[in-house]
C-alpha cells in the first residue's frame, strides 16, 4: 500500500510481530487535508506531546482513518521524544503494540500518524466514559497489554530489550476488537538485555503514581520499574480509581498505599470497583490482588517479570471462566433470576501531572517509610519559629538554590535545615530522603523528617555541632583537629561506605564523597551527609551514568571520562579525602595532590606537606599516604574495596612498602611525575605492598 506522495506503508498483520519495515514520511500538507486543516472537532486526545486528532489519510484505491498527534509549541517533550518514538516503533511489530503508519517532519512541525483505535484509551473506559468495562474485559485487555510489554523487555528479536517508562492506562490503547495495544514510546529506553550495569539516569521521568520508588530514589532504570507500573494499572483496573485519586482522602490519594492497606486490613472486597464487584469470583480476586502486590514489591528483583505476569493474568482469567461456567449452571436452575442493571457515575478528579513536580511530592514522601525510621512531616510554623523565620543570622550559607539554616525546635533540639528551591535540586533532594529514610549507621547523617512550603522542600538533619571536616582543615587558626581524631573521621567515613556498598537496604554508591559532605558531632565522630547524587546498585557493583556530578580532584577517571560509576569511585574518593586529610588545607588547591604526596613520600620530605598541625611519628604517616595511594590509583580494578581499606586501617602492623623499593618499581625518576595517578605501579609491587598493609 503506498501513502498519498507515493512512499510506502507499513502493512497491517495478524502475526505476533513482523520483522522491522520503513514508516512513511508525510508532507504537511498531507497532514493538513487528513485534520480538515486541524479542525478542533476532530480532537480526540489530549496529552504532554499536544494534540491528537482523527483523520483521514486518502489515496486512489482507500481511506485509511489514522490518529494524527501533533507536537504542540507549549509541550515539555520535544525531539527527542519525537525521534524516539519513530525509531521505536518503525522497528518494533506487534499485534499489542499500537502501529506507526508515518510522521510529518517539516520545520517546526513534528507530527506521528498511527493506526486509528476506536475504542479509545483504557483510561477512559475506567474514569471518564459512561459506559463500563465487564471484568473478564478488564483481565483480556490487561493480559494483552502485559503481553506487549513482555514483548519489548524480552521478544523484540533484537539484541537490545526496550523499557516503555512510562506505562499507565492512558497509554493503552483499545482497537475495535477490545485488543489493548501500548502506546506513546518517547521515554522509552534500549539497553542490552545482557549487559551486567543498569541504566542510570540523574533525570527522572514518568508519571507520579505510576513511577517506580526505586527508580524514582536512585534514577535506577530497569525492566522492573515497568512492572511496578503495570502493578499500579492492575490495581486502577480492579478498583476503578486513578493511580492518584484524591477522593480517597488526603491519608490515601495514593491508589496503591490505600489498597495495600485495605487489603491488610482484609477489606479487599471493598477495593472491588463498584460496577463489576458482583462479578469477580473470590478466588480469582485474590490471586488477581497478590499479582498486583507482587509487581508493587519494594525491591525490584522481588518483583515478577512481566513473562510471569502474563502467565499469572492467564491463570487468573482462567479462574474466572471456570467460575463464570459454575455460576450459569447455576443460574439455569433458578426460576426467578432478574438482571439488574448498572449505573456508571463519571469521574470528576483531575488528570495527574506527567512530571515530577512539587505538588505531586506529598505523595511520594507518604510512601516513604524505612525499618525502624518513619519520616517526620513537619508543618512550616515549626520551621519557622524554629530558624527566627529564616533569618539571615541563622543562614550557614547559600549554594545556588539550596539555603542551609541552623535552629533549635522547641523542645531544645538543635537542628539543621536545608531549604531548597529549584525543581532540579528538590528531586535530587528526594532522592537523598528516599535513602536516608531506609538507612542508618552510626556514621551517616540522621534526617529527621521534612516539609513542603509552596515551591520550597525543606529537609531536617541532627545538627552537627562542629561543622564539617572541609571548614576545619581549611582554618589555619584551628588546632584542635589532631592526629587521632582525623584517623577517627577517615575510619568512620570508610565503615559507612562499607555498610552502604554491602549492608544496607539499598546499597549504594555514594558518588560525592569530599570533605565537605563529612560533618562533625560533638565527639568528632563522622557524619557522611549529601546524597543527592547517590545511585543504588545490584549485585553488579556497577551502572552507567548520562551526566556525572562531582568535584574535580575527587571523581574516579572511569566516572568522568567514561561515565562508569562503581563502588570503587567512592574508593578513589576516599583516596583522596585521606591524602588531604594529611595534608591539610595548604595543599588542597593543587591540582596535583596525588603527585605531590607521591613525590614526598619517595624523596623522604613528607615534613614538606604535612599539615604542621599533626603530631605523629613519620611511619604512621607513610603507612596512611600508603593507603590513600593505593585507594587513588588510576585503574579500578587495582584499587582495594572498602571492606579491604577499614582492614588496612585498622591493622596494627608495622610492616610497610619501603619508600626505596617503591621508587625501584616506578618508571623515570620521582621528581618527574606528570600523570596524576599511580598505575605507574608496577603490579607485583602493588600486591605485595596491598599484602604488607593487610591484616594477619
Amino acid at each position: 500500500m503506498l501513502s498519498p506522495n507515493g512512499h510506502e506503508e507499513v502493512e497491517s498483520s495478524s502475526s505476533s510481530f513482523e520483522s522491522p519495515q520503513p514508516c512513511c514520511r508525510f508532507t504537511f500538507s498531507e497532514i493538513q487535508l487528513a485534520t480538515q486543516n486541524f479542525d478542533e472537532s476532530l480532537v480526540i486526545g489530549r496529552g504532554g506531546f499536544g494534540k491528537v486528532y482523527k483523520g483521514v489519510i486518502t489515496n486512489s484505491a482507500t481511506l485509511l482513518t489514522v490518529a494524527i498527534k501533533r507536537l504542540s509549541s507549549t509541550s515539555n517533550q520535544g525531539a527527542l521524544e519525537f525521534w524516539a518514538e519513530v525509531k521505536m516503533l518503525s522497528k518494533l511489530r506487534h499485534r499489542h503494540l499500537v502501529s506507526l503508519i508515518g510522521y510529518c517532519n517539516d520545520g517546526q512541525e513534528m507530527i506521528l500518524v498511527y493506526e486509528y483505535m476506536s475504542h479509545g484509551t483504557l483510561e477512559d473506559h475506567l474514569h471518564k466514559r459512561g459506559t463500563s468495562l465487564t471484568w473478564m474485559r478488564r483481565l483480556q485487555i490487561c493480559i494483552g497489554a502485559a503481553c506487549g510489554l513482555d514483548y519489548l523487555h524480552t521478544g523484540t528479536s533484537m539484541k537490545h530489550g526496550v523499557i516503555h517508562r512510562d506505562i499507565k492506562t492512558s497509554e493503552i490503547l483499545l482497537d475495535g476488537s477490545w485488543a489493548a495495544k501500548i502506546s506513546d514510546f518517547g521515554l522509552s529506553k534500549i539497553g542490552p538485555i545482557n549487559q551486567p550495569s543498569t541504566y542510570v539516569s540523574t533525570l527522572v521521568k514518568g508519571t507520579f503514581g505510576y513511577l517506580d520508588p526505586d527508580y524514582y530514589a536512585t534514577g535506577r532504570l530497569t525492566r522492573k520499574s515497568d512492572v511496578f507500573s503495570f502493578g499500579v494499572i492492575l490495581f486502577e483496573v480492579l478498583c476503578g480509581k486513578k493511580a492518584v485519586d484524591k477522593s480517597l482522602g488526603e491519608e490515601h490519594w495514593g491508589l496503591v498505599r490505600w489498597a495495600q492497606d485495605s487489603i491488610k486490613e482484609d477489606r479487599i472486597k471493598q477495593i472491588v470497583d463498584s460496577n463489576i464487584r458482583g462479578s469477580v469470583s473470590p478466588k480469582c480476586l485474590k490471586e488477581f490482588a497478590q499479582l498486583a502486590d507482587r509487581c508493587l514489591h519494594s525491591h525490584p528483583k522481588q518483583r515478577p517479570t512481566m513473562a510471569q505476569v502474563v502467565v499469572g493474568l492467564e491463570n487468573v482469567l482462567a479462574i474466572q471462566e471456570k467460575a463464570n461456567s459454575a455460576t450459569r449452571k447455576l443460574r439455569d436452575k433458578t426460576i426467578f433470576g432478574k438482571k439488574v442493571p448498572t449505573f456508571v457515575f463519571p469521574s470528576n478528579g483531575e488528570n495527574s501531572d506527567g512530571d515530577v513536580s512539587l505538588k505531586s511530592l506529598r505523595y511520594h514522601l507518604y510512601t516513604l517509610q524505612g525499618e525502624n525510621h518513619i519520616l517526620r512531616r513537619f508543618d512550616f510554623d515549626t520551621i519557622r519559629i524554629a530558624t527566627e523565620n529564616l533569618s539571615e543570622e541563622n543562614k550557614v550559607f547559600q549554594y545556588r538554590y539550596i539555603s542551609m539554616y541552623k535552629g533549635r525546635l522547641q523542645n531544645g533540639q538543635d537542628i539543621a535545615i536545608a531549604e531548597s528551591f529549584s525543581k532540579r535540586f528538590v528531586e535530587n533532594h528526594m532522592r537523598e530522603v528516599s535513602i536516608l529514610v531506609k538507612c542508618e549507621h552510626e556514621n551517616l547523617v540522621k534526617l529527621l523528617g521534612c516539609c513542603i512550603e509552596g515551591t520550597s522542600l525543606f529537609l531536617v538533619y541532627e545538627l552537627a555541632i562542629n561543622a564539617s571536616l572541609s571548614h576545619l582543615l581549611r582554618d589555619p587558626m584551628y588546632t584542635h583537629l589532631d592526629w587521632n581524631k582525623r584517623y577517627k573521621i577517615i575510619l568512620g567515613v570508610a565503615r559507612v561506605l562499607v555498610y552502604l556498598h554491602n549492608h544496607a537496604p539499598i546499597r549504594v554508591i555514594h558518588g560525592y564523597v569530599g570533605p565537605w559532605n563529612i560533618l562533625l558531632d560533638e565527639s568528632f565522630n563522622p557524619k557522611l551527609s549529601d546524597f543527592r547524587f547517590a545511585t543504588a546498585i545490584d549485585e553488579t557493583d556497577c551502572v552507567h551514568v548520562d551526566v556525572v556530578d562531582g568535584i574535580r580532584g575527587y571523581e574516579a577517571p572511569e566516572y568522568v571520562q567514561e561515565g562508569v560509576l562503581s563502588t570503587k569511585a567512592d574508593v578513589y574518593s576516599l583516596g583522596v579525602l585521606v591524602l588531604e586529610t594529611v595534608v591539610g588545607h595548604k595543599m588542597s588547591i593543587h591540582l596535583s595532590l596525588l603527585d605531590d604526596v607521591r613525590r614526598n613520600l619517595l624523596e623522604g620530605t613528607l615534613s614538606d606537606i604535612i599539615d604542621p598541625r599533626i603530631d605523629v611519628d613519620s611511619s604512621s604517616m607513610t603507612r596512611f599516604l600508603e593507603i590513600g595511594l593505593l585507594c587513588a590509583q588510576k585503574d579500578a580494578a587495582d584499587r582495594p574495596t572498602m571492606e579491604e581499606v577499614v582492614s588496612m586501617l585498622l591493622d596494627s602492623s608495622s610492616l610497610i612498602l619501603p619508600v626505596s623499593k617503591m621508587r625501584a618499581k616506578m618508571t623515570g625518576e620521582g621528581s618527574n611525575f606528570t600523570d596524576s595517578s599511580v598505575d605507574d605501579y608496577d603490579n607485583t609491587a602493588v600486591e605485595e605492598f596491598l599484602s604488607d598493609l593487610s591484616p594477619r
